[in-house]
């Protein structure tokens, strides 16, 4: 006859087990993911150029609103009208608010050669602020592309004129894989930057 475990011991087998079962319904850690996206300018200021003036002659670049499903590192997918996805094995390398307002104010620079500051939490002066909603950056299933949408608001300083435009790009033919989506979004939001920057030196 074999001696009984100590309950100890058994207490301590029936835990492990536990925690093997657990451990297949969900995740003690997070995986980290394949792919990290970043928007690179495909227009920037020559090197050695400078830009000097006046805060106040100043354009300045403020982080774009968002709504919920673009305030996070994941790249959303709207399969339809009403239902929201992720990408899978990709995130953003920071929030796509901050990596806009980064792309548009360097090809504002670029394209207007003025003095331009990327606004912050804090109180700045300028002589053109640029602010705006960014309401799409990601990959759209019916149109199998992708897109990014931006209402831009400009405006000047107290009591001046607030004007505001719809600037939208599309990649199409796009297949919903990292991959191909990633390089998309960067040629998108080009396009977009692009768009607004002539918009501003129209003014």
């Amino acid at each position: 006859m074999k001696p009984a475990a100590a309950p100890g011991i058994l207490k301590g087998a029936l835990f492990a087990v536990s925690c093997l079962a657990l451990s297949g319904c969900i995740s003690l850690g997070s995986k980290a993911p394949d792919l990290l996206f970043r928007l690179t300018p495909e227009k920037t200021a020559p090197t050695g150029a400078t830009a000097s003036g006046k805060l106040s002659n100043a354009i300045v670049v403020f982080d774009p609103e968002t709504d919920r499903s673009l305030d996070v590192l994941r790249i959303p997918v709207r399969v339809d009208a009403s239902n929201l996805a992720y990408l899978k094995n990709a995130a953003w390398i920071e929030k796509p608010a901050r990596e806009f307002r980064s792309l548009l104010a360097e090809t504002i620079r670029a394209e207007t050669g003025k003095l331009v500051i990327e606004g912050g939490d804090f109180e700045v002066t300028g002589e053109t602020f640029v602010r705006g909603r960014l309401l799409e950056m990601g990959y759209d299933v019916p149109r199998q592309a992708v897109v990014v949408r931006f209402d831009a608001v400009r405006s000047g300083g107290p009591g001046s004129e607030i004007v505001t435009k719809r600037f939208e790009a599309a990649v199409n033919g796009v297949e919903p894989k990292a991959k191909y989506v990633g390089p998309a979004l960067n040629q998108a939001a080009n396009d977009v930057a692009r768009q607004v920057a002539d918009w501003i030196k129209g003014g």
